[in-house]
């Protein structure tokens, strides 16, 4: 791998990523599923999810690299897109950036194209539009080592020659081939500091053959790239045997669906199971050092503060941070390895019976992991009927953020007994349920947006599956990385703000010089005004300061229960927490929390990314009032079967 620096930034938006002055630009475009952000990561240095599926990366992402002259140099990676007629927003983030309409972002100098080498008959088709920019290119053939195995061949120097730009193999997972994409970009970057911004191709680097057509008909584009690739004498490898096996299974009409069941409930039983020794290890280490604070410290306002507040509520949310990474564990291999493409094509036959096409099931499985990018990744949904049915219902999907707190109520009510022996328990089921409920939340609403407001015909769906691949234990790593980082950056900063903001409340009015008794403190004041619209549901004034509370972030409600818990109790860990919602909490008001926040939209972020979207207020709150109406009427009816 070439030497590269540390990036020095890795900005997220669209029109303040990098100075219209500053380095040199070039741009990295790929269809979907052509591994051009994996290479972006090998230069750049950063960590950036990878997916088998479009829609991931809906916007621009920069890096800054520096090579063997020493010069800077901005990378922009573009979202992954089949061509610039601009009918998807991602598409035209394309187009704006290669015609330099980003404000803040210079044109590109060069533009590096990214195409997967086992499946060039389609994927060089944005070939032609790219060299109509007239800007110096490389053309990156990707996972050469997969046309290699199965016996595929290509002369790249026939195909160079034809379309008259730089071509290079590379293996970008295995790092294999970047040292010619960075000498590409080195010299942009020297060239560039010869000439200055903004001036165009130098003698070293092709810009595409002038006699090419413009290509504007995709039976001319097609044409073009079959007539190159035979003369590059390009004979594609082979489907691999073990792809056709597995498509008989998983893309079956009956194993398909059977199988993705299996898959699930697998992932929710290691949520349980295997994440325990850890999350008591995790546990036990926030209780001995926040007995090790309490000893060492004066009694003063500032160790309550410290002890009671913060390591109270920010350490209850820490203790489920292995649960989370092992469902992203699982995510990340089945993406990776190819199967989530084909889940799609499975979910694109339930999609169309509820008015939406099957590339709506693509942004509602990054939901998962968070609503925002979910929200932002349907801007892949071509319909714009799809995408708002496909944003509305986004929220229903079981975000990470929901995890706390369903791990918590379940361990402290559901006790574990063996279902399906020591494969599926009760514990298991019950998290899958809470799933599955978000699910049919979301089916049931996206048939009735798209049968009444939003009433339309679907959308076709076609998608070109990869083959399956052996995901790589370096990007699965950083995902896994990322998302820890992520994860504490949000106990660091949200859950730490609210959970100080709480114990402060706690602390007032003061009786005597001492706080008062929690219920009378000016934070169970806030929660006794809110009980009386809450009490139908089964839940207390503590609940309710948790329902409010956690708007800044769902799992800040864990964080909130641990602050006050831990101001009665003194020293708090999760066990604590448990048994003090045991107590206070009956069984049927856990179940009735524990629908609340499968159908509530407790998160502003996502209100805020809904706004943006929609370029105003009218869906965002509808979205939010419909939820929390859902919310509410759900609860209550759980709290009473209960």
């Amino acid at each position: 791998m070439p030497p590269v620096a540390t990036p020095a930034r890795a900005d997220h938006g669209a029109g303040t990523d990098a100075p219209a002055s500053g380095p040199p630009v070039v741009a990295l475009i790929g269809p979907p599923n052509s591994g051009k952000t994996t290479l972006f990561n090998r230069l750049t240095g950063l960590r950036q999810r990878v997916a088998n599926y479009p829609g991931v990366t809906v916007e621009k992402h920069v890096g800054r690299a520096r090579f063997a002259s020493g010069l800077d140099l901005d990378i922009v990676d573009l979202p992954g897109v089949s061509g610039f007629s601009a009918r998807s927003p991602d598409e035209r983030v394309t187009r704006d950036v290669l015609e330099g309409r980003i404000e803040g972002l210079r044109a590109p100098e060069a533009i590096m194209l990214i195409v997967d080498a086992v499946r060039l008959e389609t994927q060089l088709m944005l070939v032609g539009p790219v060299l109509e920019r007239k800007r110096p290119t490389l053309l990156v053939l990707n996972m050469a080592d997969e046309l290699e195995a199965g016996g595929g061949t290509l002369d790249d120097e026939a195909l160079a020659e034809t379309f008259g730009v730089e071509v290079v193999r590379t293996d970008a997972r295995a790092g294999r081939g970047v040292e010619a994409v960075a000498d590409f970009l080195d010299r942009v970057a020297v060239r560039s500091a010869k000439s200055g911004p903004g001036e165009k191709s130098g003698s070293d680097s092709r810009a595409g053959r002038a006699g090419l057509p413009t290509m504007d008909a995709l039976s001319r584009r097609r044409e073009v790239v079959q007539q190159a690739l035979a003369s590059a004498e390009y004979r594609s490898a082979g489907p691999p045997k073990l792809t056709q096996r597995l498509d008989a299974l998983f893309l079956h009409r009956i194993a398909g669906p059977a199988v993705f069941l299996v898959l699930a409930a697998l992932v929710f039983q290691a949520i349980f199971t295997w994440a325990t020794p850890i999350m008591d290890g995790v546990e036990l280490g926030i209780a001995s050092s926040g007995e090790w604070l309490a000893a060492r410290l004066p009694a003063s306002w500032f160790r309550d503060l410290l002890i009671d507040g913060v390591w109270a509520g920010v350490g209850s949310v820490l203790v489920f941070l292995p649960q989370i990474l092992i469902l992203f564990l699982f995510l990340g291999i089945l993406e990776d390895s190819g199967y989530m493409a084909r889940a799609a094509v499975i979910a694109d036959r339930t999609m169309l019976r509820v008015g939406l096409q099957g590339r709506a099931f693509l942004p509602l499985l990054s939901a998962y992991a968070c609503a925002v990018p979910a929200i932002l990744s349907a801007r892949t949904v071509e319909d714009e009927r799809d995408r708002m049915a496909t944003m509305f219902i986004a929220p229903f999907m079981t975000c990470s953020a929901r995890l706390p707190v369903y791990a918590l109520l379940i361990a402290a009510f559901i006790p574990e007994q063996p279902l399906l022996g020591p494969f599926f328990g009760t514990r298991a089921a019950t998290m899958l349920g809470l799933y599955a409920l978000g699910l049919v939340a979301a089916i049931g609403t996206a048939f009735l947006l798209r049968r009444t407001v939003l009433k339309g015909k679907p959308a076709g769906f076609v998608m070109e599956l990869p083959p399956y691949r052996i995901p790589a234990l370096r990007t699965v790593g950083l995902r896994l990385l990322d998302r820890s980082r992520i994860f504490l950056r949000r106990v660091g900063k949200i859950i730490l703000a609210v959970t100080v903001i709480l114990w402060v409340l706690a602390q007032f009015p003061r009786v005597d010089g001492a706080p008062p008794a929690v219920e009378e403190s000016a934070l169970g004041q806030m929660g006794q005004v809110i009980e009386p619209a809450i009490e139908p549901l089964g839940f207390d004034w503590r609940i309710g300061v948790g329902l409010v509370s956690s708007l800044a972030a769902r799992e800040v409600i864990v964080g909130t229960l641990g602050t006050i818990y831990g101001i009665e109790d003194g020293d708090e860990t999760s066990l604590e927490l448990r048994a003090a919602l045991q107590r206070d909490l009956d069984f049927g008001g856990a179940i009735a929390l524990l629908v609340f926040f499968v159908f509530a939209l407790q998160c502003m972020s996502t209100v805020a990314m809904m706004r943006r979207e929609t370029a105003g207020w009218k869906w965002p709150l509808a979205q939010f009032g419909y939820m929390l109406a859902l919310a509410y009427a759900g609860a209550l009816a759980a709290n009473q079967l209960f």
